[in-house]
């Protein structure tokens, strides 16, 4: 279905919560829990984000920014909140916060952010078009103009590194 069709879809509509209460087996030497443990639980939370904003199953295109605030220990109750920030033809930018809760002091930090993007596949496995995203609401159109910003960044350095490569990928004299 063309993407001009579908009706544009808010943040909140697709908004995913994906929780897990972190055990000694998933901590470092540190005590501190992994952070490919903090990451599985990232790409799953974006992955329902954007599967429910496109309607149609979605992979992992690439993962832009993780920035570890803070360890997570071992007992913590983590939460990963995902939301699309933004979206192009196929692909979507859904941005995580990960938040650890101390379940007996009640006391919850942010530990983590991320931003991922996603690309919506056909029953062929080809990218398909997505719904529009909804930016009536403030908030919503502020993620929208930072994550419009962040793809027009990334195609820059990608379209610079390329002239630099050369032909074929070799580095041009």
């Amino acid at each position: 279905m063309n993407a001009a069709k579908m009706s544009p879809r808010k943040p909140a509509d697709s908004a995913t919560m994906v929780s897990e209460l972190m055990m000694p087996h998933q901590v470092n030497n540190l005590g501190h829990v992994f952070g490919g443990v903090v990451l599985s639980m990232v790409d799953r939370a974006a992955a329902v984000a954007a599967m429910r904003h496109s309607g149609h199953p979605s992979v992992t295109v690439s993962i832009d920014r993780v920035d570890f605030k803070e360890p997570i220990q071992s007992g913590e109750f983590v939460t990963c909140l995902a939301q699309v920030n933004f979206v192009g033809r196929t692909s979507m930018e859904v941005g995580v916060r990960v938040e650890a809760e101390n379940l007996l002091s009640g006391v919850k930090r942010h530990t983590t952010s991320c931003l991922l993007t996603f690309v919506a596949i056909d029953r062929d496995h080809r990218p398909c078009e997505v719904p529009r995203l909804d930016t009536s609401e403030p908030e919503d159109a502020r993620r929208y103009r930072e994550g419009q910003r962040r793809r027009e960044v990334r195609e820059l350095l990608d379209r610079e590194l390329e002239r630099e490569r050369g032909p074929r990928g070799k580095a041009a004299p």
